[in-house]
């Protein structure tokens, strides 16, 4: 699908995947009821907490949420008239006069904290952490009056992008919000969030999708998925373990064919077949290689997320620390070798080291 010629001038948002449209775009919402009712009953009834942690493996549907509540409050200011009500979900008309304006983030009450992209660099590229600067700018505007005399929101994605300094600075103000202030934290990993932000945020975990779900959100892409055939897209989401980005992924170049690659080696563990290793490594190791390494990377983190789950389910709280531990170790890594444009061979190695030790134990 052609994009319109102002889109594709404009640097890359962090926090849309490829084509797709971004969360703020997305007008149907598939898999959370229970969530949505959640934020709804709360604001019907006065009693909207204001700051909320949305929690979920990555790809689920926690920014489309937050941005639906945004999107539901400034169209709703008054959670007494009938309308709210009356509401059966926080849906709002694709046409409504503020769908249009958060579309084109030119709502004077509502800020989006993410990635910013640095011209700067060479290439340019995004920065790798949400830094206090950023977030210096949205206090600026919870300093000051609504500018449009209602609700003013916040939203955080992927808060786990905040480095110390910006966590801090968004403490000050969650501890002692304006009113009629909300913030939303969306986060891939909310017990990474600093504790003193959770213990002020009403939590909110969303469960993966199943691989109806999934499919019928490919489903609403066809615009720009619509090549795929039904095979290819079953398999996808079957792979995808509940996430719609991962399955997006999939989708990708060469991305069914990678994850295959990698489930293979993981498979194996701890034992490490270190030539296919090595033949990994310098396939990934091309900058032109970037969408396939960022699959291989979300391989990885897969395989690491259902071995924590099931060590929760078994109540392993040892191996539970280990892997929460080497994947921290894996996130920090990766974004040191993009931030400095550092070769990733030696990473792709580090990990199946890393792999290897966590699950030898």
């Amino acid at each position: 699908m052609k994009k319109p010629r102002a889109i594709e001038e404009a640097p890359p948002e962090s926090d849309r995947f490829e084509d797709a449209p971004h969360p703020r775009e997305t007008y149907s919402f598939i898999g959370h009821p229970s969530a949505e009712q959640e934020f709804l009953t709360a604001y019907r009834d006065n009693r909207l907490p204001q700051s909320w942690i949305i929690g979920g493996r990555e790809g689920i549907g926690k920014a489309t949420l937050a941005w639906r509540v945004a999107r539901f409050l400034f169209a709703n200011p008054d959670p007494n008239a009938p309308a709210v009500q009356a509401a059966r979900d926080l849906s709002v008309s694709r046409e409504h006069p503020v769908a249009h304006r958060i579309e084109a983030l030119s709502h004077g009450d509502l800020f989006l904290l993410r990635r910013e992209w640095n011209e700067k660099a060479k290439p340019p590229k995004h920065f790798t952490e949400i830094r206090v600067d950023d977030v210096r700018r949205a206090l600026d505007m919870f300093h000051h009056a609504a500018a449009e005399g209602g609700w003013r929101v916040c939203i955080i994605d992927p808060a786990d992008d905040l480095n110390r300094n910006a966590a801090n600075a968004m403490l000050k103000l969650i501890e002692e919000p304006p009113p009629r202030c909300l913030f939303m934290f969306v986060s891939h990993r909310p017990g990474q969030i600093i504790p003193t932000i959770r213990s002020r945020s009403r939590m909110l975990n969303l469960e993966p999708l199943s691989d109806q779900n999934v499919v019928a959100v490919l489903r609403t892409l066809d615009d720009v998925w619509g090549d795929h055939d039904e095979r290819s897209i079953a398999e996808a989401a079957q792979r995808a373990g509940g996430s719609v980005r991962d399955a997006l992924r999939l989708l990708t170049g060469s991305g069914l064919a990678l994850t295959a690659r990698i489930e293979a080696l993981v498979s194996r563990l701890p034992q490490v077949d270190w030539l296919k290793v090595h033949e990994l490594a310098d396939g990934l190791a091309s900058r032109e290689k970037t969408e396939d390494f960022e699959a291989a990377l979300a391989g990885i983190y897969d395989w690491i997320d259902r071995r924590v789950r099931e060590d929760a389910r078994a109540g392993n709280v040892r191996d539970l620390a280990r892997y929460a531990e080497v994947w921290e170790k894996i996130a920090t890594a990766a974004r040191e070798t993009e931030a400095l444009n550092l070769d990733r061979r030696p990473l792709i190695l580090s990990i199946f080291s890393n792999l290897s030790e966590a699950a030898g134990h």
